[in-house]
């Protein structure tokens, strides 16, 4: 654990920022929170609504086990307290995009208790300081619809199809410092609930979204007055606005104004937050208990599952390859980072198997395998190169058929043609030769032609071998065995 040192420089002083997130996300399930409705993205407006999702008369609401299931993985994931008695409250507030007039949630008795978010602060520094954020509590929701204003010159339209998608509001503690401890917490979030697969985390389709709460007050003074600004969908968008809001409470504070409690929203054009509405308490949403839901009833068999079913989770993962593998702290991040890599790295070392050392593997995958990605625009799951080619390759490198350099030639040939390494070896002739007979007679050539780099060498200047390996590793099209052909210039040079 560690004190942040980030600090607003107003004109009178240091400024200390208290941050908090109530993250928002989606529940990967088979339907809604309360009804059998699809939840499908990108489905036409008004197309995945049932009569409990419009508030139809005398429609009553059943919870999906799924939903419950996923928001109970979620909080052991974070080592939280699962609590086996919760209840449903409504929520009362009118809204055109809210059929019911109330929103279905947990305010007294949620379902996930407190639990804790370890981040690491900079992933490049293998030294750098990790922070615990508290996480209050987990309680899950239905959605509201959506309001359209781009369809009619004069007229908005609702689209209900969000109507009751179940959501896990996860409230962490104001425990955050800076704009850079909040984009590190909702990652590691965003990574965990990727691995449990409680949420796909696409906060670009809103599948997850952030209330970022944000005050300032001196170093070690009393909290201040904070702000709430909605519906922030990405982690770089959740720093910007940290940053402009925190400048912006010290700058009216400086100026004799005082901060008011408020709902604000993020302008990620113009990078500033505006005003919505005024935010008073709770108690303005007049919560009871839903009286057409019963309490949920959580037995050990039920949790029993729960907690089988979690696979390996990003810590204990990268742990592991730390461990285990021998990989550095930072390739053992960055495979770890998404679940995506941490799968294709998985299957690329089952397929590898003891031919290959993990850290070629890492190194391979980080280095080629991602600059190819990043160059035809592609993500690891769409990747032209498969953890089976993948391993081929790396198995032909090993046992010393393919150098380095041909090993990068085989792989483009692999990205373009979607052959298999071996093939494209036997196809192009591409074997590294370990012939000592032809590559004593390439030096012998390399050494005729720069007779006078020889003596110059001979005379003591020692860098000059590498031009000599050049030479020769260029004289044989790359195919010669780099070890050999030091061992045969050394002794040649003398």
């Amino acid at each position: 654990m560690t004190e942040s040192t980030y600090r607003i420089r107003g004109a009178t002083g240091d400024w200390e920022v208290v941050i908090g997130l109530e993250v928002h996300a989606q529940v990967t399930s088979n339907a809604k929170l309360f009804s059998g409705a699809a939840t499908a993205f990108g489905a036409e407006p008004n197309t995945q609504v049932s009569l409990v999702d419009a508030a139809m008369p005398g429609m009553l609401p059943t919870p999906n086990r799924e939903c419950i299931r996923q928001a109970v993985r979620t909080g052991m994931a974070i080592d939280a307290v699962i609590n086996k008695w919760s209840r449903f409250d409504r929520k009362n507030y009118f809204y055109a995009d809210l059929p019911q007039g109330y929103q279905i949630s947990q305010l007294y008795h949620p379902l996930v208790g407190e639990g804790s978010v370890t981040v690491v602060l900079d992933e490049k520094n293998p030294d750098s300081p990790t922070k615990t954020i508290g996480v209050e509590r987990i309680h899950v929701e239905q959605d509201a619809g959506k309001l359209m204003h781009d369809q009619h010159p004069t007229r908005s339209y609702v689209d209900l199809n969000r109507s009751g998608v179940a959501l896990m509001e996860i409230v962490s503690r104001p425990d955050m410092r800076s704009p850079a401890e909040a984009g590190a917490y909702l990652s590691k979030l965003r990574t965990i609930l990727r691995y449990v697969g409680s949420c796909d985390g696409n906060m670009d389709q809103g599948s997850m979204r952030a209330d970022v709460n944000v005050s300032v007050r001196r170093p070690g003074e009393e909290l201040g007055t904070r702000t709430e600004t909605k519906n922030v969908n990405s982690v770089r968008f959740v720093m910007a606005a940290i940053e402009y809001e925190a400048n912006r409470q010290v700058a009216v504070i400086e100026d004799g104004g005082r901060i008011v409690q408020e709902t604000r929203l993020f302008d990620p054009d113009k990078g500033v937050t505006r005003s919505m509405r005024s935010k008073e308490d709770a108690h303005d949403y007049r919560y009871f208990p839903d009286p057409d839901l019963l309490p949920l009833e959580l037995d050990d068999a039920f949790l029993d599952e729960c907690r089988a079913s979690l696979p390996e989770l990003p810590d204990a993962k990268r742990n592991r390859y730390e461990g285990e593998l021998g990989l550095s702290a930072y390739n053992a991040a960055v495979l770890t980072a998404e679940v995506e890599t941490a799968r294709w790295f998985e299957a690329l070392l089952a397929e590898c198997g003891s031919d290959v050392p993990a850290k070629s593997a890492a190194n391979w995958l980080i280095s080629d395998l991602y600059g190819a990605l990043n160059r035809l625009g592609k993500g690891i799951v769409d990747s032209p190169v498969s953890p089976a080619q993948g391993a081929e390759l790396l198995k032909l490198v090993a046992d010393g058929t393919l150098s380095g350099t041909l090993s990068k030639q085989v792989f483009e040939i692999m990205l373009e043609t979607g052959q298999g390494a071996n093939a494209i070896v036997e196809e192009r002739g591409l074997k590294q030769t370990s012939d000592t007979g032809a590559i004593e007679a390439v030096i012998a050539e390399v050494m005729e032609k720069n007779a006078d780099k020889v003596a110059d060498y001979r005379a003591g200047k020692d860098k000059l071998f590498g031009f000599f390996v050049g030479q020769t590793m260029k004289a044989m099209g790359g195919k010669a065995n780099p070890g050999v052909v030091n061992d045969l210039l050394k002794k040649a040079l003398g």
